[in-house]
């Protein structure tokens, strides 16, 4: 009688537990949505993923858990968010590319469970203005194919692809006059549908006699430039 008694405790206490952990799901990682995700999300992810964006919101957590799992995938694979150039070759102020820590906070997130955290931990929600039109016409727009050298100094404050040869790779180096060697941009992977304006860092001083080379040499870059000082005249020709 008196195993009989214990084994039916025994059952009761195993279906009391799964049934607590149906309504509370195991986690197994201190990170979480509130206080460590969110603010990668918002930083990288939310210029697209926002109510009225070009993709489905990521702007809050009943919005972003059901993903969790394909968010792991597309940024473990590099997908997402797009991201054409290699980092650490350039320097880009609107790079969107996560770094390697970022990626490794999202994978431990979703693979111990996905926690919200306290709501309390959120950082604010980023605002989306309209992006103005750049109106300065003392920028000019500079299509180079193949080695190319500058005939008066200029600074070049941007960078787009206009050819990526049929590899999805392209690099692109400037060298001048004194040696010194500046890294532009490497192309990697190159997603056509992801095609933007790369923006340096800080504007980069190419004096005249500057060389610019890409590997290989089938492709094609724009880079939009200014003669140095020039804020209100036409940049002359190159």
């Amino acid at each position: 009688m008196r195993r009989w008694i214990l084994a039916a405790t025994l059952v009761c206490i195993y279906a009391i537990v799964a049934l607590l952990a149906r309504a509370h799901p195991l986690y197994t990682t201190k990170i979480t949505w509130s206080r460590e995700v969110s603010r990668i999300v918002y930083n990288k992810c939310a210029s697209c993923h926002h109510q009225g964006g070009s993709s489905f919101s990521l702007m809050t957590y009943q919005d972003a858990r059901p993903w969790a799992e394909s968010i792991k995938q597309q940024v473990l694979t590099r997908r997402m968010p797009p991201w054409n150039a290699v980092k650490g070759f350039g320097e880009f102020k609107n790079d969107q590319g996560l770094a390697q820590e970022d990626i490794q906070i999202i994978a431990e997130w979703v693979e111990g469970g996905a926690p919200q955290g306290n709501p309390l931990y959120s950082p604010p929600k980023p605002d989306f203005p309209l992006v103005k039109t750049r109106n300065n016409l003392a920028e000019k727009r500079v299509t180079i194919s193949g080695p190319t050298i500058l005939k008066q100094s200029v600074q070049a404050i941007a960078i787009e692809p206009t050819q990526i040869p049929s590899s999805g790779s392209l690099q692109v180096v400037a060298q001048r006059p004194d040696g010194s060697t500046e890294p532009l941009i490497w192309i990697e992977k190159f997603n056509p549908q992801f095609n933007t304006t790369y923006y340096f860092r800080n504007p980069l001083a190419f004096p005249a006699g500057t060389k610019i080379e890409m590997m290989p040499k089938n492709g094609s870059m724009t880079l939009i430039v200014t003669a140095p000082g020039a804020r209100h005249r036409t940049a002359a020709g190159l």
